[in-house]
């Protein structure tokens, strides 16, 4: 089968664009091995910030995920977070990248989030034995990093500074929208209260 992407390929913004935007069930008919073994940690963290811009380009909280094959480097599952675009409370771009993943053994493979982990996700990783996390940003938020390395998973940070930016505009455009992303509703509705 003949690839788009492939040895001869340049890894470039438009590149990777495609990769996010793909559905990942479809990835391998975008690139080939060849390829994919070009990637290096740095472009997989592009791939999760330009998931976080899609979410923001949706209305919603700009944080995408990443889950890559150990062994092969392969995308097996990636998202964004959605708790605007589908009204869903607690969708956030690892929880999306692991529905996206479905039922595979996670010990194989490393998530790359754009923002750090919030507690529920961090739970999450350690419940379904990720082995390894890239956090691309614990500028704007940052805490279960130390969490994540108790329970044994292998933590890397690789701040990307365009992701960094994007969330640093979405927090001063949307605050309420930030803290019911992490607090739900209700902490929402106690700030404002008088």
């Amino acid at each position: 089968m003949t690839t788009l992407l492939n040895q001869h390929s340049d890894i470039n913004e438009a590149a990777l664009c495609a990769i996010a935007h793909m559905p990942t069930t479809s990835l391998p008919v975008l690139m080939d091995q060849d390829f994919v073994s070009k990637l290096s940690d740095a472009d997989y963290m592009r791939i999760a910030v330009l998931l976080a811009q899609k979410s923001y380009d949706e209305g919603g909280c700009p944080i995408g995920a990443v889950i890559i094959h150990n062994q092969t480097g392969h995308i097996v599952g990636k998202g964004h977070n959605t708790l605007v675009q589908e009204d869903h409370p607690y969708n956030h771009g690892e929880t999306s990248a692991i529905r996206d993943a479905g039922r595979i053994d996670f010990s194989q493979t490393t998530l790359f989030t754009s923002l750090s982990p919030c507690d529920i996700c961090a739970t999450l990783l350690y419940m379904r034995g990720f082995q390894r996390v890239v956090v691309g940003d614990v500028t704007n938020a940052s805490g279960n990093e130390n969490l994540l390395r108790e329970k044994g998973i292998q933590v890397d940070i690789l701040e990307d500074q365009q992701g960094i930016a994007l969330y640093a505009q979405f927090r001063q455009e949307k605050p309420e929208q930030d803290l019911e992303d992490w607090k739900g509703l209700c902490a929402v509705h106690s700030q404002c209260a008088p």
